[in-house]
């Protein structure tokens, strides 16, 4: 899967996520908003703490790290946004979609659908 656009691609998508109807449409606009291969691996950092998080909340009985992985996930996600790939997380404007697509991305990730 090709997640790097031309730049004619990219400026006649929709620049507002909101403008998805459903998650089969908003997808392949993550994924160009994912173009920057750092920020990516920010993403796939960030997504495997939280599920190490959520893995010992529960093994441990100590809710408390359900938070620390929040923080984990969104942190070096915003990292990877902000510093890397230069926009604004899809999450501020549709947070379902993104939060979707961050999990999606991480299976393909792992699939080898979209280099790492």
């Amino acid at each position: 899967m090709d997640i790097s656009a031309p730049a004619a691609d990219k400026a006649t998508a929709p620049t507002d996520p909101r403008a998805f109807k459903s998650f089969a449409e908003f997808y392949p606009f993550y994924l160009t908003e994912h173009s920057n291969r750092t920020c990516r691996r920010l993403h796939f950092v960030g997504s495997t703490l939280s599920l190490l998080c959520v893995a010992w909340a529960v093994i441990s009985r100590q809710p408390s790290f359900l938070l620390v992985g929040l923080l984990c996930g969104y942190g070096f996600a915003w990292v990877g946004h902000f510093g890397f790939e230069k926009n604004k997380p899809a999450s501020f404007k549709r947070p379902l979609y993104s939060f979707m697509g961050d999990w999606a991305m991480y299976r393909d990730i792992w699939l080898g659908r979209v280099p790492f």
